[in-house]
C-alpha cells in the first residue's frame, strides 16, 4: 500500500484504500439507477408545477363567505353579466352598458354597506387629454383620449375624516378589444373588485385609511382610463398606494408581477396573503420588454409617482385578445384565489398606521436601494427581502466561492487548473450541443409542417419536438467534455506516476472526472449569480439556490479535508439532497415561463411576415435547451459512470420522432377551438392625400395574422378569391403586413365615399419657418392613428373642438415618426386642427422618388367598428380554429387609410 506525499496534486488520483483484499471497487453504477433519477427529477418538477400554479382554493357561495368575505359564487354572477354583452371596446353601446351594470352594482354596495361605513360613487366623465409614456410599449407615442367614462367608488370609515386624506387605490377596466367579449381580459377582474368593494364595505368602519376602486374605460386603447383619472380626478392627490389588476390569459391564479418601487406594499401581501402567488421573474421579463405589453401600473408609477402591486392572470396565455377569452375556460377557484389574497391585503393596508410615501425617492434616499425581491414557494409561502440584503448575500457567497476556488486551484497547482478548465468546457459543449440540436428542429419545423408553430393547440409538444432534442445534445456535450477531461487526466497521471496505468488507476481517473463535471455546474452558477448581480437582477436569486443549495450538499456528503483520501463515487444522496430546494422553488416558475412563451408566440409578429417564420421557434427552443442546461448540468455528471446514455440517446430520438410523426401525420392539430390562430380580416379602403393626388379610393379585404406561417389554408377554406404573398404590403401605420392575403371581388358595399377621412392642407406658409395647417377630419370614426415625419417635422400642435390636445413641445418618434392614436366615445371629436412646425432643413423638398410611392409627411387610418357584407362573409368561413387578435394598434374590421405626401 503506497501513501501520497502531503503535497500531491489533488487532481491526481491515489489508490489509498481502493483494493484492501476485498476487491476492486467499481465506479460504475446501475444505468436503472440514473434513469430513475431522471425520472424522479421530471416527475417532481411536474408536480411542483402543479401545486404551485394549478392547485386553487374552492369557490366558496354567499352563505359561505358570509358579510364579510370574498364569494366567488357571487363574483361569477357579474363575470356572466359582462361576458353576455359581447366585446365592449371604447365607444360601443356594450361598454354603455356594462358602464350602467357596473354602476348599478355599486350602487346596490352602497344601500348594504355598514352603518358606519361611508360609500361615494363617482360617475366619471374624463376631458380630453394626452398620455405621454416615457418608457416600454409607448415610447415615442402620444395617447389622446377623449369622452372616456369611469365609475369610481370611495370607501371610508364615516367618523375619521383624515381616511380620505390617505387612500388606496384598487383599479382594473372595463373596456374590452373589439375581438373578445373579456372573460378574462378583464371582466374577471371587474367582478373581483366589486366582490371586494361589497366586503370591504363590512370591514371599512375599523380603517385608518380609505379604499378607492376605480372602475376604467380606455385601458385596451393605450392605458387612458388611468391616465384620465390620474391627471384629472379630485381624489387621486390622496392617493398613496396602487394596485392593479390585470390578465394576459384567463384565469387560474393571479400573481404579482410588478411591485414597488417601493417595497413596503409587497413586504405586507407576503405576511397576510392565503395564497401567495408572486414573481420577480416575470418583472424581470416585463421590464425587459422580451413581453411586449402594458398596464395601467405604469401609469400609476411613471406619472403619480406611486407604489404598490401589479396583479395578472396568465393562464392559456394563448386566448388573449382573442374570441377564446371566454366564460368557459375560467377555472374555477380563479376569483377565489385573487378575491381571498386582495381582501387580507386590503385590511391590513387600511388598517395599517402609515402607507408608503408618494414618490420614487422617500426622505432622499434612492428607493433603488430598497428594492424587493419576492418569490413564492409553491405557492404556500412567500420569500420577500430587499436589495441592500441581496446584495450583501450574494457578494458574500460570490467572494466565498471565489475563495474557496483559488484555494483549490493554489493546492493542486496546474493540473487542478487544467482540469477545472476542461470540466467547465465540458459545460460549454453541452450548452452548445443542446442549443444547436434543439435550434436544428426550430429550423426545420416550419419546412416540413403545415404550421410553422405546431404545438400551439397541444403546448405538451415542446417536449417531444425541442426538450427531446435538448437533452439529446446536453448529453452528446457532456459525453465529449467527459472525453476529452479523462484523457487529460490519464496524461496528468501517467506522468507524474511514469508507470502504466493500471485497471484500479483507471477506476479512479473516471471517479475524479465525475467529481470535477459536477464541481462545474458550480462553476455555471456562479457566473451566472455574479452577472446577475452586476446588472442587479432580481431573478439571480435562482443562481443563488442552485449554486449553494447542491454546494452545501457536496460539502457535506463527498467534500474531503485532505487530498490524500481517494475519490469514490458521487452519492445518490448528495444529487438529492443537492436539488431538492432548487427543484422546489424554481422548477414552477421555469415550466410556467415556457407555457407564457408559447402563448405569446400567437401574437409574435407584430409586422406580419417581416420575421421568418422559424424565429419564435427559435425564441421556444432556445429557452426550452436553456433549462435543460441549467436545471441537467449537476444530474449529467452521473451518467458517465452508469450504462444509462444508449438509453438517454434511444429514448430522446424515439420521442422526439413519435412527436414529429404525431404532429406531420396531423393526428395533433397545431391550434384548437380553444387555442385558436390569431387571424385579422379587416376590410381596407386606402386613399392618396395631397392636391396633385388620385383621389380614387382602392377597396380590397386583407387578412393577415401575427401567428407565425402563411394564410393558404385560411385563405383557401374562404373560398373568396384571396391571392397571397408579399406583393401588396398595406401600411395601417402603427405597423405593415409584409406578408398576407387580400381579396378585391365585392368590395365595394359596407362602406361609402362620405366615409373616407380627409386631410386637407389649409395654410402654408413659407417663411423663415415654415408653418403648415392642416385639417383632419375623420368623418363619423372616434378611433383613428396619425403619423408625422419627424425627419421633416420638427415640432406640432393638435386642437380639437377649439381644445388643444397636444401642445408644443419636445416630441420623439420611433424609427423616424412620431405616433398619434386617438380613442374616445361617441361624443369625442371628429375635426382637428393640426399645426406643423417644419424642420430648418426641411424647407423645400429635393422630390426625389427615386421610383417608389412619393415620401410621405402624414400617414392617417381611421377604424370603424363596423362588419361590411364581404368581410362579414370571410370571417363566418374562417376555421374554427382562428379568431381575430386585437390590441391598441390593430385596426378594426373596417379600416380607411390615406396620407399626404411632402410635396403636397
Amino acid at each position: 500500500m503506497r501513501n501520497r506525499s502531503a503535497n500531491s496534486s489533488s487532481s491526481t488520483p491515489s489508490v489509498e484504500n481502493l483494493d484492501d483484499g476485498r476487491g476492486r471497487v467499481s465506479p460504475r453504477r446501475s444505468a436503472k439507477s440514473w434513469l430513475a433519477l431522471f425520472a424522479l427529477m421530471a416527475n417532481c418538477c411536474w408536480g411542483v408545477y402543479h401545486y404551485q400554479y394549478e392547485k386553487l382554493p374552492l369557490p366558496l357561495n354567499a352563505r359561505d363567505a358570509g358579510k364579510r368575505g370574498f364569494s366567488e359564487e357571487s363574483a361569477m354572477e357579474h363575470v356572466r353579466a359582462l361576458t353576455q354583452l359581447g366585446p365592449h371596446p371604447v365607444g360601443s353601446d356594450a361598454l354603455h352598458h356594462a358602464l350602467q351594470y357596473v354602476y348599478e352594482a355599486v350602487e346596490k354596495i352602497k344601500g348594504t354597506a355598514h352603518w358606519e361605513v361611508d360609500v361615494q360613487v363617482d360617475l366619471f366623465h374624463a376631458n380630453s387629454g394626452a398620455n405621454h409614456l416615457v418608457s416600454g410599449l409607448f415610447k415615442g407615442r402620444t395617447l389622446v383620449y377623449s369622452d372616456l367614462t369611469h365609475v369610481v367608488v370611495r370607501i371610508l370609515p364615516k367618523f375619521l375624516s383624515e381616511a380620505e386624506d390617505n387612500t388606496i387605490l384598487v383599479s382594473s377596466h372595463i373596456d374590452t378589444v373589439f375581438s373578445s367579449e373579456g372573460a378574462g381580459d378583464c371582466s374577471s377582474c371587474i367582478s373581483v373588485m366589486l366582490e371586494l368593494a361589497r366586503g370591504i364595505s363590512q370591514w371599512a368602519h375599523g380603517f385608518k385609511h380609505g379604499v378607492i376602486f376605480l372602475f376604467n374605460t380606455g385601458e385596451e386603447e393605450g392605458l387612458n382610463g388611468a391616465h384620465s383619472f390620474i391627471t384629472q380626478h379630485p381624489w387621486s392627490s390622496t392617493i398613496r398606494l396602487a394596485l392593479d389588476l390585470e390578465a394576459m390569459g384567463i384565469g387560474g391564479k393571479s400573481s404579482i408581477f410588478q411591485g414597488g418601487p417601493h417595497p413596503w406594499a409587497i413586504e405586507n401581501f407576503a405576511k397576510v396573503a392565503k395564497y401567495p402567488s408572486a414573481q420577480i421573474t416575470a418583472q424581470d421579463l416585463f421590464l425587459s420588454g422580451v413581453i411586449k405589453s402594458a398596464t395601467d401600473f405604469q401609469v400609476y408609477k411613471e406619472i403619480a409617482g406611486l407604489s404598490g402591486l401589479d396583479f395578472a392572470y396568465s393562464d392559456a396565455t394563448s386566448v388573449y385578445h382573442t374570441k377564446n377569452d371566454k366564460l368557459k375556460l375560467l377555472k374555477p377557484g380563479s376569483l377565489q384565489h385573487l378575491g381571498e389574497n386582495m381582501l387580507a391585503f386590503l385590511l391590513q393596508a387600511a388598517s395599517s398606521s402609515e402607507l408608503p410615501k408618494i414618490k420614487t425617492m422617500e426622505n432622499g434616499e434612492d428607493l433603488s436601494k430598497e428594492q424587493a425581491i419576492f418569490f413564492d414557494i409553491l405557492g404556500t409561502y412567500m420569500v420577500v427581502y430587499r436589495r441592500r440584503f441581496a446584495n450583501m448575500l450574494y457578494n458574500s457567497v460570490i467572494l466565498q466561492s471565489i475563495l474557496i476556488w483559488i484555494t483549490s486551484l493554489v493546492i493542486g497547482g496546474y493540473p487542478a487548473v487544467g482540469s477545472l478548465g476542461l470540466s467547465c468546457l465540458s459545460v460549454l459543449l453541452m450548452w452548445i450541443f443542446s442549443l444547436g440540436f434543439s435550434v436544428l428542429v426550430a429550423f426545420l419545423l416550419p419546412l416540413i409542417c403545415s404550421s410553422p408553430v405546431p404545438y400551439i393547440g397541444s403546448p405538451w409538444l415542446v417536449v417531444g419536438l425541442f426538450a427531446a432534442p435538448a437533452v439529446l445534445g446536453a448529453v452528446t456535450g457532456q459525453h465529449v467534455g467527459h472525453v476529452i477531461l479523462s484523457k487529460y487526466l490519464w496524461h496528468v497521471y501517467s506522468k507524474r506516476e511514469k508507470k502504466q496505468i493500471s485497471d484500479v488507476d483507471a477506476n479512479l481517473i473516471k471517479l475524479e472526472t465525475e467529481r470535477w463535471l459536477f464541481k462545474a455546474g458550480f462553476i455555471q452558477w456562479l457566473a451566472i449569480l455574479i452577472l446577475g448581480n452586476f446588472y442587479k437582477i432580481g431573478s439571480s436569486y435562482i443562481a443563488f439556490i442552485w449554486l449553494v443549495s447542491p454546494a452545501f450538499a457536496y460539502g457535506l456528503m463527498e467534500a474531503t479535508l485532505t487530498p490524500m483520501r481517494s475519490p469514490k463515487p458521487l452519492k445518490t444522496v448528495t444529487l438529492l439532497l443537492g436539488l431538492t430546494v432548487p427543484v422546489l422553488v424554481t422548477a414552477g416558475n421555469f415550466l410556467r415561463l415556457v407555457g407564457t412563451i408559447i402563448g405569446i408566440i400567437v401574437r409574435f409578429e407584430r409586422n406580419p411576415g417581416a420575421t421568418p417564420e422559424w424565429l419564435g421557434n427559435l425564441m421556444v427552443s432556445a429557452f426550452v435547451a436553456a433549462i435543460v442546461c441549467l436545471t441537467m448540468v449537476y444530474l449529467l455528471s452521473y451518467i458517465h459512470l452508469s450504462g444509462a446514455k444508449r438509453s438517454v440517446v434511444f429514448g430522446s430520438c424515439a420521442l422526439f420522432a413519435l412527436t414529429l410523426s404525431a404532429v406531420l401525420s396531423g393526428t395533433v392539430p397545431p391550434f384548437n377551438e380553444d387555442a385558436a390562430r390569431a387571424v385579422n380580416v379587416v376590410h381596407v379602403v386606402e386613399t392618396a392625400g395631397g392636391n396633385s393626388e388620385n383621389h380614387d379610393p382602392i377597396s380590397y379585404i386583407s387578412l393577415f395574422s401575427a401567428t407565425p406561417g402563411n394564410l393558404m389554408k385560411e385563405a383557401e377554406h374562404t373560398k373568396e378569391g384571396f391571392v397571397c404573398g408579399k406583393d401588396k404590403v398595406p401600411d395601417f401605420v402603427t405597423f405593415a403586413v409584409s406578408y398576407g392575403c387580400w381579396s378585391i371581388n365585392n368590395t365595394k358595399a359596407g362602406w361609402s365615399e362620405s366615409d373616407i377621412p380627409e386631410l386637407h392642407v389649409e395654410s402654408d406658409v413659407k417663411k423663415d419657418d415654415r408653418v403648415t395647417q392642416v385639417m383632419i377630419d375623420t368623418k363619423f370614426s372616434t378611433r383613428w392613428t396619425l403619423a408625422l415625419n419627424m425627419q421633416k417635422i420638427e415640432d406640432f400642435k393638435l386642437e380639437g373642438n377649439s381644445e388643444v390636445l397636444i401642445a408644443t413641445g419636445k416630441k420623439t418618434g420611433v424609427d423616424g415618426w412620431h405616433i398619434i392614436q386617438f380613442s374616445g366615445g361617441k361624443d369625442a371629436p371628429k375635426k382637428f386642427q393640426l399645426t406643423l412646425f417644419w424642420a430648418k432643413n426641411s424647407t423645400e423638398s429635393n422630390g426625389k422618388q427615386d421610383g417608389k410611392m412619393q415620401q410621405r409627411l402624414l400617414k392617417l387610418r381611421t377604424d370603424v367598428n363596423r362588419l361590411t357584407p364581404k368581410s362579414e362573409r370571410v370571417l363566418q368561413k374562417l376555421p374554427s380554429w382562428c379568431s381575430p387578435f386585437g390590441k391598441s394598434t390593430s385596426p378594426f374590421t373596417l379600416a380607411f387609410l390615406t396620407s399626404l405626401p411632402i410635396d403636397f
